[in-house]
C-alpha cells in the first residue's frame, strides 16, 4: 500500500515537471524590473545633454553617496564601484528578464544585494515598512520561540501605531485626509533589509534552477546545443 502511494506521488510529481519553468519565470518577472530601474538610476543614462561616453558613467550624486563616510557608504574607489553596481543591476536585470546567462548573472546581483543589506539597511533591522500591529507582525512567530529581539520588535510596533495615530490626528485636523489617503494609507518607513534579503533569496533560487524550462533563452540555447551534439 505504501509503495503504491509512493508510486502515485512520484508519477504526479513527474507529470507536473513540464511546468517547472513557471516558478523561475515568475521570480524573473518580479526581480528583473527592480534590478533594471535600480541600475538605470545609478547611471547617467537618463540625463539629457550629456555625451555618449558620459551617459555610461555613474551619476555624480550616486558616486558621492558611495564615497562619503559622513552621510553615505564611505566606500573606496566610489567612481568605479558605483559604475560597476549600476551596470551590474541594469544589464543583469535585462539578462534575468530574458532568462539569458541566468545562473552566471545571478552571482554579481547577489553580491549587490548582500552589500545593500549589510552596508545600507542593516542598522534598521528587518522590516522595510514598520509593522503597526504586533498581532499581525511576522516577529510574533519568533517571539513565541522566546526571541528577545522579536519581542522588542513587537514593542516597537506599539510605538509605531502610536505615532501613526498622531500623524492621522494632525492630518484630520489640519490637512486634507481624503486627498492624502486617496492613493493609500500612510506608513512609517523602516528601511530594513527585508527587500534586499528577499531579492537575494530569489536570485539564489535562480542560481540553482536557472531560467527555467520553455520560458528562458537559456533553455532553448541548451536544447539546441544538445540537438546539435
Amino acid at each position: 500500500m505504501i509503495k503504491k502511494i509512493q508510486s502515485i506521488y512520484q508519477t504526479s510529481i513527474e507529470k507536473t515537471e513540464v511546468m517547472s519553468g513557471l516558478a523561475p519565470l515568475l521570480l524573473r518577472l518580479i526581480i528583473a524590473p527592480v534590478m533594471i530601474i535600480a541600475g538605470y538610476n545609478k547611471l547617467n543614462l537618463s540625463k539629457e545633454g550629456v555625451g555618449f561616453f558620459e551617459s555610461l558613467l555613474a551619476d555624480e550624486n550616486v558616486v558621492a553617496w558611495f564615497g562619503n563616510a559622513d552621510w553615505g557608504l564611505g566606500l573606496p574607489f566610489p567612481d568605479l564601484l558605483a559604475f560597476l553596481a549600476g551596470w551590474t543591476e541594469f544589464l543583469g536585470g535585462w539578462l534575468i528578464l530574458l532568462g539569458l546567462l541566468t545562473r552566471l548573472v545571478s552571482v554579481p546581483l547577489m553580491v549587490t544585494m548582500f552589500v545593500a543589506a549589510t552596508q545600507v539597511h542593516w542598522h534598521n533591522g528587518w522590516f522595510s515598512v514598520a509593522p503597526a500591529n504586533p498581532d499581525t507582525s511576522a516577529a510574533q512567530v519568533f517571539a513565541w520561540m522566546g526571541s528577545d529581539t522579536a519581542q522588542k520588535s513587537l514593542e516597537n510596533s506599539l510605538e509605531v501605531a502610536e505615532r501613526l495615530e498622531r500623524i492621522k490626528s494632525i492630518v484630520s485636523t489640519h490637512g486634507f485626509p481624503e486627498y492624502l489617503y486617496e492613493k493609500g494609507n500612510i506608513v512609517i518607513l523602516n528601511n530594513g533589509i527585508e527587500f534586499a534579503a528577499i531579492y537575494f533569496a530569489m536570485l539564489l533560487s535562480l542560481f540553482f534552477t536557472g531560467g527555467g524550462r520553455f520560458f528562458s533563452l537559456d533553455y532553448w540555447f541548451a536544447r539546441k546545443a544538445s540537438n546539435d551534439s
